[in-house]
Order: C-alpha cells, then sequence, then structure tokens
C-alpha cells in the first residue's frame, strides 16, 4: 500500500492506493499516529486509490477513530468505490463515518 499526505488547511488528506490488509495495518496506523503527534486532529482519509480493504483495515480506522474523538478531532472519509464501498455498506462503517464523494466535496463540507 502506498499512503500519500498533504495539509490542506486544517485538515490531513491521507490518500491510499492498492490494499489495506492486515500487513499494510499497521503502516497505516503508524503513519496517522506521527500525525496526531504532530498535533493534527482533523483527517480526511482519500479512498479512491484503494482497491481493497480487510477487516483488519476497517479496525485500524474505527481504532484511529476513537483516538481522534478523545482529541476533539474527527476523520471524514471520500471516493469509496467498488468493492471498498462494499464492504463498507456491509460492515455498517457507512452510517459510523461522513462519506463524501470526492475530496473537493469533503473539503467544502467538514
Amino acid at each position: 500500500m502506498k499512503i500519500e499526505a498533504t495539509k490542506e488547511g486544517n485538515a490531513v488528506v491521507m490518500s491510499l492506493k492498492g490494499r489495506l490488509d492486515a500487513a499494510a495495518s499497521s503502516e497505516f496506523e503508524t503513519a496517522l499516529s506521527d500525525w496526531i503527534s504532530k498535533g493534527s486532529s482533523d483527517f480526511l482519509l482519500n479512498f479512491s486509490g484503494l482497491e481493497y480493504i480487510s477487516s483488519a483495515g476497517l479496525r485500524s480506522i474505527l481504532a484511529t477513530s476513537k483516538k481522534l474523538k478523545e482529541k476533539n478531532g474527527k476523520l471524514v472519509l471520500a471516493g469509496l468505490h467498488g468493492p471498498v464501498e462494499e464492504v463498507f455498506k456491509i460492515s455498517g462503517f457507512m452510517s459510523i463515518f461522513r462519506v463524501f464523494a470526492t475530496v473537493e466535496a469533503a473539503l467544502k463540507e467538514s
């Protein structure tokens, strides 16, 4: 998996490409933790390049969301499509997180 992060206003936009599975979830959590330790608390996860997400990936997102709530932060998602979007619908995560069609829409609304 490849992770690119940029700061857009107050939010950190993390674009994920590839697969967020058990092997990549620790790398993903580490990247988020690094930004959180530097004081960031608002995150936008861009999943437009994500091809697959496993239950380990879902757990990583949920665990990070809980950490951010303790710091009055937020985590929003954008660009879900195909199998990744289906996993989010089936798991009920669509009702847990704010989900936007595009990064631009998420930045405008959140």
